[in-house]
């Protein structure tokens, strides 16, 4: 742990135990999402989910990096995953990305992984929004997710015909905004 770091911020008026539950659990959000993203990405089959395959992969590429990027933060915080991998799961602050009933409609599918994107969008907004002028490492790095998730949630929302929203997929580079925090 890094004792003057957890110090300043606590300083600054966060309360870090929130704060770190709060990590945690998005730490277990983004795990658990790379998981469930590569068995929904696996039944992207057919003319239909072929289009969208790539979008997935590159999404659920980029959760694994959240989650590698936050773990950092959350022990120089003091705190720690939980050891259990079920407990892990079970907190996670979204809901499981699970596969629709009808494994083959795809339309289903992207809607289970929009739905995943906006829970993070949320998620990472008030972490955010607790840490703006406090906490300017968690910030940063939370900012950088939140960046990488809104992206996301643009690329499927225009799968539904929600509307065009300006971004394009990444070609050859994953994590364009997280990826400072993994080196």
């Amino acid at each position: 742990m890094a004792k003057v770091t957890r110090e300043m911020v606590e300083k600054s008026g966060i309360n870090v135990d929130e704060l770190l539950e709060l990590l945690v659990k998005n730490a277990a959000a983004e795990l658990t999402t790379y998981y469930y993203y590569t068995i929904l990405r696996c039944n992207l089959i057919g003319l239909e989910g072929e289009g969208v395959k790539e979008i997935a992969e590159t999404a659920r590429i980029e959760d694994r990096n959240h989650f590698e990027a936050i773990v950092p933060r959350i022990y120089e915080l003091g705190g720690k995953l939980p050891d259990d991998m079920k407990e892990f799961h079970d907190m996670s602050a979204c809901p499981p990305a699970s596969l629709p009933a009808d494994p083959t409609d795809v339309i289903e599918i992207i809607k289970v992984l929009v739905a995943a994107e906006r829970c993070a969008v949320r998620g990472y907004t008030y972490i955010c929004n607790l840490t703006a002028g406090k906490d300017h490492r968690t910030y940063d790095l939370s900012q950088a997710i939140l960046n990488e998730e809104i992206e996301h949630e643009s690329w499927f929302s225009e799968f539904l015909g929600e509307g065009p929203s300006g971004h394009f997929l990444r070609r050859g580079e994953t994590s364009p905004f997280v990826s400072k925090f993994l080196k």
